[in-house]
């Protein structure tokens, strides 16, 4: 199947600082991509063995999720050692390899970085333990004596984000703070041994061809912690305007400017993509040339299917851009919410809050019901719609094949702590990290020799890769049809809203005479003149059907 998807048509790899602004840029969950070995966890030569695939679907880039040594506490985001190779997962000549098969593809190669918090395995924190409070080694980290007489009392009552408390003991009347995971002590910024740390890390990885860098809770790492910490109730009041006593703080783009003149060692620059769930105002400094250079906008990822508010976000994005001097990023699914194929097919939240998808996770996927045709109806047009717009896009492994997400996952076999620390509450995010099925047949799929790290459902096999790839009206035709010509065709970083009676039908214009014309709504719309060049599903004579997405040429 690898030879066939191979296309070896595309551009190789050139000195260009600007090559990220739009690329198409795959995510790969390493454990949950491709098994080599048959341990039922996905690995680097996995990846390797697939890089054809890659090739074939024509992105420009892959970011690779975190591959370091850990517990996987919190899906590898508990980092051991952030300058090795998970053993499970392979060695650093394999990931060498890996970079070079890529390279060699015409790939670029992003990776996670994870600086808000150490896996409690690293060796500063076992060092942090066994030391006493006020010494250098507890200074790397976020220390604070208990109250009380004897400190028995947590800190501060703090809440993680995955629930329970934010704050662990370590049996000397001191604590210290963990925002997510148990096993994920934050760090403190503040010292200097930390940040001169993590710029050796910067260059071991750029040094060794990567050529960029996500990272992680990239609003969270400057923190300003008084005696006197608030309580959760006034932590949860706080505007976040730059003086948040733990988030997006104005001081982390000091961090940041440091970082960017790292990557402006390298030819081409390394570039930075940060993960900053900020207010939207407050993004541009992230993505500034100053600084990484990108931030996620995920505000598609949260939209209802809706033609006034998406182009209201794209709007709102592309002008955030140009005050940045960045590009947007286009995001519609990921490793930490429900693949967009079912968030598609599901009714809207009924409550404001409510996460999109909760309910019918929380239910195995039993109440409300799921309209999985209408979900992945849905996605095409939007994913079709993503890849006109102007700036990068980033696309989440198995979203090519249509994958829905998995609601129905033993409670002893799933693995998320989100799951384990708020029982009947957080299902986590295991249904959009089960390994992906690249045959319709086989124990796993294909996915590996012997089994997954997470239960495929037995439906899986109808969105398999090998069942896709000669049908021309599949999911993963379409994303390789799109792609290869959004490759011919990208241009300027532009775009010309063309006024429509409809206002459930969303059209624009891109450089050269590209249009992008969806449908939104049920019923049917006149298609524009032009030449189609690709269309998320049939047409009907010169009519659109309604949430269908199609690209034409004048």
């Amino acid at each position: 199947m690898s030879d066939v998807l191979a296309r070896p048509d595309l551009h190789p790899l050139r000195d260009d600082a600007d090559w990220w602004r739009q690329a198409a840029v795959y995510q790969i969950y390493p454990r949950s991509f491709a098994d080599s070995d048959g341990d039922g966890i996905g690995d680097l030569r996995g990846i390797r063995a697939r890089v054809p695939y890659l090739q074939g679907l024509g992105i420009d880039a892959v970011w690779m999720s975190p591959f370091y040594p850990s517990a996987l506490a919190d899906g590898g985001y508990d980092v051991d050692d952030y300058r090795d190779v998970d053993p499970r997962l392979g060695t650093l000549a394999d990931f060498d390899d890996l970079v070079a098969a890529l390279h060699e593809a015409g790939i670029r190669v992003i990776i996670d970085i994870v600086p808000n918090h150490t896996s409690d395995r690293h060796e500063w924190f076992r060092e942090a333990l066994a030391s006493p409070r006020g010494s250098a080694a507890r200074a790397r980290y976020v220390f604070r004596d208990g109250l009380g007489p004897d400190g028995s009392l947590p800190p501060a009552d703090w809440t993680s984000a995955f629930g329970g408390p934010a704050w662990e003991a370590v049996g000397d009347g001191q604590w210290y703070l963990h925002y997510f995971a148990t096993e994920q002590p934050d760090l403190n910024w503040d010292n200097r041994e930390v940040r001169d740390d993590f710029l050796r890390t910067l260059r071991f990885w750029s040094d060794r061809g990567v050529d960029g860098f996500r990272i992680d809770v990239a609003h969270g790492l400057a923190k300003r912690l008084d005696d006197d910490l608030p309580d959760q109730a006034t932590l949860d009041s706080l505007p976040r305007d730059g003086a948040h006593p733990l988030w997006d703080r104005d001081e982390v783009h000091e961090i940041y400017a440091e970082w960017r003149r790292v990557f402006d060692e390298y030819t081409p620059p390394r570039t930075g993509v940060a993960e900053a769930w900020v207010e939207s105002h407050r993004r541009p400094r992230y993505a500034s040339v100053d600084g990484l250079g990108q931030a996620f906008n995920f505000d598609l990822l949260e939209a209802s299917f809706d033609a006034a508010e998406f182009r209201r976000i794209v709007d709102a994005n592309l002008a955030l851009a140009a005050a940045s001097g960045s590009s947007t990023t286009w995001v519609l699914s990921n490793h930490d919410v429900v693949r967009h194929a079912t968030r598609y097919g599901l009714p809207e939240p009924s409550a404001p809050g409510e996460k999109h998808g909760a309910a019918w996770l929380l239910s195995g996927g039993a109440t409300p019901p799921l309209d999985r045709e209408r979900g992945l109806r849905r996605a095409r047009a939007a994913t079709l719609l993503v890849l006109g717009l102007p700036g990068s896009a980033y696309l989440y492994q198995g979203e090519e094949l249509g994958l829905p997400e998995v609601a129905e996952i033993p409670a002893a076999e799933r693995q998320d702590p989100a799951y384990f620390r708020n029982p009947g509450v957080d299902i986590g995010r295991d249904g959009c990290r089960v390994p992906l099925p690249w045959t319709a047949e086989g124990d796993s799929f294909g996915f590996g020799p012997d089994g997954a790290h997470l239960p495929q459902p037995d439906w899986f096999g109808e969105y398999a890769a090998d069942g896709q790839v000669d049908d021309p009206t599949s999911t993963l035709s379409m994303y390789r049809r799109a792609l290869a010509l959004r490759h011919d065709l990208q241009g300027a970083e532009e775009l010309e809203w063309v006024p429509t009676p409809d206002p459930d039908v969303v059209h624009f214009r891109r450089p050269d005479g590209w249009e992008v014309v969806a449908n939104f709504g049920t019923e049917p719309a006149p298609l524009p003149e032009g030449s189609v060049l690709v269309a998320s599903g049939d047409l009907v004579g010169d009519r659109l059907p309604g949430e269908t997405t199609a690209w034409l040429r004048r």
